[in-house]
Order: structure tokens, then C-alpha cells, then sequence
């Protein structure tokens, strides 16, 4: 069974939003997912990407392969919390 981890599209006309899902790849766009990871809204300022990494992680050792699109929305929450990790160290920083 080949598993992907891809945007299952939801919301009304014109109003998307999306959760990452994984699903087998056979299964429609909006099908039945094995697991939802996370979500992604593009049309709020800004946009908003909550994912759960660690299970994204786990999926992807066991042989799951993450579509364009997921990838790039992980890439970014990696450098989100990268950003997130050093404004708090430099917090730290200055209050000592």
C-alpha cells in the first residue's frame, strides 16, 4: 500500500482550508485519510500551519512520502520553530 501524506481540501467555495492527512495514495482527494497530522489555513493574516511533526516523522519512517505541498508547509513550520527558538533564547539573553 503506498501511503502519502497530502491536503485533504475542506471549507466552503472559495474559503478553503486544509488538513494534512495520511491517506493511500488510491483514495480520493477528500477521501477517508488513515490519519489527520495537521491542519493549514492559507486565508488568514498570516497563514496559519499547525502540524504535528513528530507524528509526521513516524509516518515518514515507515515509508509514507509527503507531497510537494506538504513538504514545503513543514519546511516552513521547521524554520517557524526554529525563529521561535531563537527569539526565546535571546529573551533569555536579555533578561540576565
Amino acid at each position: 500500500m503506498a501511503v502519502k501524506i497530502r491536503l485533504a481540501r475542506h471549507g466552503s467555495k472559495k474559503r478553503p482550508y486544509y488538513r494534512v492527512v495520511v491517506a493511500d495514495s488510491r483514495t480520493r482527494r477528500d477521501g477517508r485519510p488513515i490519519e489527520e497530522v495537521g491542519r493549514y489555513n492559507p486565508m488568514t493574516t498570516p497563514k496559519t500551519i499547525s502540524l504535528d511533526l513528530e507524528k509526521i516523522a513516524d509516518w515518514q519512517s515507515k515509508g509514507a512520502q509527503l507531497t510537494d505541498a506538504v513538504a514545503a508547509l513543514v519546511k516552513a513550520a521547521n524554520e517557524g520553530e526554529k525563529a521561535a527558538a531563537e527569539a526565546a533564547a535571546a529573551a533569555e539573553a536579555s533578561e540576565e
